[in-house]
């Protein structure tokens, strides 16, 4: 009796992790499929079941992000961290745009620089954040700051021409 109380048991979790996953992964297909309203209505589902939360908020976050809903996407990817998403350079550079599209520059910088400590990150990701720094600093008046973060930009990434350019504008300030 006890056994087979517990096989019981064991194929419900079972088939209820089946159907959490498949939200998820119904959600990303539809992402790639760039079906970001059905998307968005599929990670919804899964954070209503209390299915893989952190990662249902990512990728509502994502969906969001595709339909240029910034604030929207910056409430999703701040709810993906606080339910355990990993803290990864992709996550922050997202917030950090986001900060940006909506002027908030300071906060911007921030969510930047904890992507920029986050640990193994592509190098695309993190030639985006700390030029995206670069533009945070400018656009909140901090010459030297920027200069200082361009001319170490420059010497990392020297084939970078809109880099070059942006030098040259900040010697001009």
């Amino acid at each position: 009796m006890k056994k087979a109380a517990c096989v019981c048991m064991l194929l419900a979790l079972m088939i209820t992790g089946c159907a959490r996953e498949s939200y998820i992964e119904k959600g990303l297909e539809q992402l790639q499929d760039t079906k970001y309203e059905e998307a968005i209505e599929t990670f919804e589902k899964s954070i209503e079941k209390e299915a893989d939360i952190a990662s249902a908020y990512r990728g509502l976050g994502i969906a969001y992000w595709e339909l240029e809903q910034y604030k929207e996407a910056k409430t999703a990817f701040q709810s993906a961290l606080s339910e355990g998403a990993k803290r990864t350079g992709t996550i922050y550079n997202f917030l950090g745009i986001c900060e940006m599209k909506e002027e908030n520059y300071q906060e911007a910088l921030d969510a930047f620089s904890l992507g920029l400590a986050a640990e193994s990150e592509s190098s695309e990701v993190m030639r985006e954040m700390e030029f995206n720094q670069i533009v945070c600093y400018e656009k909140l008046y901090r010459w030297e700051d920027a200069k200082v973060k361009i001319a170490e930009y420059v010497e990392k990434y020297p084939d970078d021409e809109k880099a070059l350019k942006e030098a040259e504008f900040l010697s001009t300030r």
